[in-house]
């Protein structure tokens, strides 16, 4: 496969300014690195944080962006032994060390030393892109590169939200709040783990159908009801056994708390500026309640969504509701941005 010198790339300027697609050289590869040619990169609330809302600040501008990659390895460093030209590939978006204290008991997304692709360095919205061979997952030949680019954060974040962090367990009863794409992918994922009972909250009906459709036993729009009380309501009293938060707004995160039962599980993961508020000690004391943050996701995490997906545990080809090109990616980042025509997941393909 030639390589050229020059490769198309989306870079972030400034917090409200389009990206601009730029010509620019092709990485060049360290001896412990592969050189990916891309074929897909998913959008995420993430990129909207960068370019719209400046919540998240990348390290440096312009910075390309970018951290859902998928795409078929075009070059192999010279150290670099498992994996040839040609290979189809997902990627591990956090970039970690393998030796800090974190790294060594597995928890690699909060590596001491971490950078995420699109944030802390430059990320996958280009034609090519240089990682780490450490951070390839192999992609089964019957995955399309729009699953192979999801499955790296869209879906791996609720796993990792609800699988390891609130360790969600067979006939126990979930509270998602979020219907967007991280809670209709945790919809699934709860359904697929056994869980006994699925309320969803969100505030759009589109979006509740949607949630509904993938196995929600009950929906609430939280615009018209309010989601403790028809929660406490469904379960006599008693609450859930783990609640998940996956917008990052103060007022769901409190719901999420008040709906948990006595000796309940709440994992957030949603992200936005508002300091989470509770409930007063004594109360948060006596009900013995767990809360857990939950930060992106593990290598394991998105091997595991490659082998569930491919032997036809989850079906997320219909979780991508549109694709654009890297020409198109304004375009792109405007529909995730207002929601426009109800996106699940976004994702910009390459030829």
């Amino acid at each position: 496969m030639e390589i050229p010198v020059k490769m198309k790339a989306a870079r972030f300027m400034a917090v409200n300014e389009p990206l601009q697609v730029e010509e620019v050289p092709v990485p060049e590869i360290k001896e412990d690195e592969v050189l990916v040619r891309m074929k897909a990169v998913g959008l995420c609330g993430s990129d909207i944080h960068i370019v719209n809302e400046g919540v998240t600040k990348t390290d440096f501008q312009p910075i390309i962006l970018g951290h859902e990659p998928c795409g078929v390895i075009a070059q192999v460093g010279s150290n670099v032994q498992g994996w040839e030209t040609g290979t189809r590939v997902s990627i591990f978006p956090i970039i970690y060390c393998g030796s800090c204290s974190n790294c060594i008991k597995g928890h690699s997304e909060i590596c001491y030393n971490l950078q995420v692709l699109g944030v802390h360095l430059d990320g996958a919205l280009a034609e090519y892109m240089a990682i780490p061979a450490k951070n390839l997952i192999k992609l089964p030949s019957n995955l399309p590169f729009t699953v192979g680019a999801i499955i790296t954060d869209a879906v791996a974040t609720p796993f990792h939200a609800l699988i390891d962090r609130a360790q969600l367990r067979t006939g126990e009863s979930v509270a998602i709040y979020g219907a967007g794409g991280l809670g209709l992918h945790a919809v699934q994922i709860a359904r697929m783990a056994g869980a006994k009972q699925i309320f969803v909250v969100d505030i759009k009906d589109e979006q509740l159908e949607r949630a509904k459709q993938l196995g929600a036993d009950v929906t609430i729009n939280s615009k018209y009801e309010s989601p403790v009380e028809v929660i406490k309501k469904r379960t006599d009293g008693l609450g859930v056994d783990v609640a998940a938060e996956f917008i990052g707004l103060q007022e769901t995160v409190k719901q999420a708390v008040a709906s948990a039962s006595i000796g309940g599980r709440i994992v957030v993961s949603g992200i936005g500026p508002e300091p989470i508020q509770l409930m007063s000690t004594e109360k948060f004391v006596r009900k013995q309640l767990s809360l857990h943050g939950s930060f992106g996701l593990t290598k394991r995490t998105v091997e595991q969504l490659a082998d569930l997906a491919a032997n036809g545990r989850m079906n997320l080809e219909d979780s991508i509701t549109h694709t654009f090109s890297i020409d198109e990616v304004n375009t792109a980042l405007h529909y995730l941005h207002h929601k426009i025509e109800n996106p699940t997941r976004i994702v910009i393909t390459f030829d």
